[in-house]
């Protein structure tokens, strides 16, 4: 997914980007990072059949992108 169809398809609440913000600043992640927690929190807003990207999901993303920098 290039950014204009993330944008497109994955888009967030406004409480989704806060958190994504927050995240990036304070874990010092790049925007590319950034594409990756969105693609990531919309496949699993899918496994959970939502139509909309949650902040629960955002967060699951950022989780999941945080044990892969320990690795």
């Amino acid at each position: 997914m290039g950014s204009k169809d993330i944008r497109r398809h994955c888009a967030l609440n406004e409480a989704s980007e806060r958190l994504l913000e927050t995240a990036i600043n304070k874990l010092c992640l790049s925007a590319r990072a950034y594409s990756q927690v969105i693609k990531v929190g919309r496949t699993i807003a899918d496994l959970e059949a939502s139509e909309n990207i949650q902040p629960s999901h955002i967060s699951e993303a950022i989780q999941y992108r945080s044990l892969d920098r320990r690795m």
